[in-house]
Formats: C-alpha cells, structure tokens, sequence
C-alpha cells in the first residue's frame, strides 16, 4: 500500500528511534505505570514513579501496603483511590495465579482491573516485544486522518492498521505515530496544507 508505505518512511525519518514514554524497569514497574497513566501525562508519572518504586516494585512489596499509604504516594497522578485498588488487586493477582510474573497473553492481562485492550497492548509491545498495536488518542486522530480507518472504536482502529502496517512494524510504529501526533498533528489549531503527512494522505 502506497500510503502505509509513504507514512512508514516518513516516520523512519523524524523519529528513527522511539523509546517507550513511561519510565520502567520491568513488566510489573511497566503495568503500575500504565495504570496511572489513565487521564495522566506520561509526564507526570514518570515524576510518581521514582518515588513510588523506593518503597515498591516488586507485586509482593505493592501487596505488603495498606492502600491508603500507596493510594497517598499516587495522588498526583490523579483518580488515586481508583488506581491504587487496581494496582494493588493485579498485583495480588499476579502472586496468586501467576507466580509472581507478569503474564505474557492478552487474556490474562485483561482480567486485571484498570487494565483495557490499549494497556494490555503497551505491556505486551514494551515488556515483552510481542508485536501489538495500542491505540490511543493521537493514534485515533491521525488514523482518521490519514484516511487509514473510519471507526472511531479503539479496537476496530487497531484492526485496521494492524492490516495496513506489516507486523514487523507495529511495536516501533505506535510509539512514532504518538509522537508525530504530539509535534506535528494535534487536535486543535492543525492546519492540514502544514503537516507533513496529512496534505499528503487525507481521509
């Protein structure tokens, strides 16, 4: 495809390396700070994080903390009583069903509360470079777009490109794609005729 192509060499140029937004030292570290990056800048979680992870990393040492100590150390990142239940339920989960290891399949992380399709995703292209497509905003956006998908449904979304883009793609192509999405293609004030990529494939 002409367009998949054109867009691919295009983000090859600006951003050849993408590193991953979120601070993070291993599956687990990788999940917390997924979670509170819901409605939270990647930004100021990775400011959470540091202090977060000098009391606790490890499932069993989120386990061994009242909720209201970890909930108090995550405020800043907003929605803290919501997120501190979900890290402190999927990390008790991943000590009683999964020995303690992230798991490496979409299922299983999906049972996890706090976690949906688009942060499954992250930790399975992140954690463990199996090729997957998250979808976020900027990703939804540009989609649109560029013509390369009609749905505004994350899941169909993901679909589609996973079609488009080889899966060889995938893992380096969303962090590209949210980066281009930040710098050169916003929600607001875009001028199309601008933009790299959009004058060349609108939807």
């Amino acid at each position: 495809m002409k367009k998949a192509r054109l867009i691919m060499e295009t983000l090859d140029r600006l951003f050849p390396s993408p590193a991953p937004f979120l601070s993070h030292t291993d599956p687990f570290t990788l999940l917390v700070a997924v979670i509170l990056s819901q409605r939270c800048t990647d930004l100021k979680v990775n400011a959470v994080t540091p202090h977060l992870f000098a009391v606790a990393k490890t499932p069993e040492e989120i386990c061994a903390l009242d909720l209201a100590t970890l909930q108090d150390i995550i405020r800043p990142c907003g929605l803290s009583s919501q997120k501190s239940h979900a890290i402190w339920t999927a990390a008790n989960e991943i000590i009683k069903k999964y020995g303690g290891k992230v798991p490496r399949d979409i299922e299983s992380l999906l049972s996890f509360p706090g976690v949906g399709r688009k942060t499954a995703n992250v930790i399975l292209s992140q954690a463990f470079n199996t090729p997957a497509f998250p979808v976020d905003t900027h990703i939804l956006r540009l989609s649109a777009r560029w013509g390369l998908s009609r749905s505004t449904s994350p899941a169909v979304v993901e679909r589609d490109l996973c079609r488009i883009f080889p899966k060889s793609s995938w893992n380096k192509l969303h962090l590209q794609m949210i980066l281009y999405g930040r710098t050169f293609c916003p929600a607001k004030k875009h001028a199309t005729a601008d933009c790299i990529i959009c004058k060349k494939c609108t939807g």
